[in-house]
């Protein structure tokens, strides 16, 4: 009987070893599945933020273009003012102060870009935030009022 028992002892622990083994190697399969799942992550990631990184930058470009396309179009506006203007008196001096604006909004335009007017209107804020909240605040009344049926 007690070669039994022993037969019985070495079964199950042949059974156990065998059983650690196959959850050993379960363990190792899991974590390198797990492994290859988190590069797989990070490589898709890594994509999306590439094309979002390019969306961004050609949305930039575009913004840039129209905005030299608009400054383009100010100064050429300016252009046209003083060459169909009068030669002199109050109109002349009028539309020449007119065209003088419109070409330097033109090349600030043109020169800035929407980086340049954006940091421009930062700074303004932060040395008139008391003005720059009433206006905020005008404007939001008159966009609710004119939304309002």
């Amino acid at each position: 009987m007690a070669s039994g028992t022993q037969n019985a002892k070495d079964a199950a622990s042949s059974v156990t070893d065998k059983a650690k083994d196959v959850a050993s190697s379960a363990v190792d399969r899991t974590r390198e599945f797990a492994g290859q799942v988190a590069d797989k992550a990070r490589d898709v990631a890594g994509q999306a933020t590439d094309k979002a990184k390019d969306a961004a930058s050609a949305a930039g470009r575009k913004a840039d273009q129209v905005t030299d396309k608009v400054g383009s179009g100010l100064t050429s506006a300016a252009d046209s003012i003083r060459q169909h203007a009068p030669d002199s008196g109050m109109l002349h001096r009028a539309a020449d102060k007119v065209a003088d604006t419109l070409d330097s909004s033109g090349r600030y335009l043109k020169e800035e870009g929407l980086s340049g007017m954006a940091n421009d209107l930062t700074e303004l804020i932060k040395r008139n935030p008391i003005p720059a909240l009433l206006v905020g605040i005008c404007l939001g009344a008159l966009i609710g009022r004119a939304t309002r049926s």
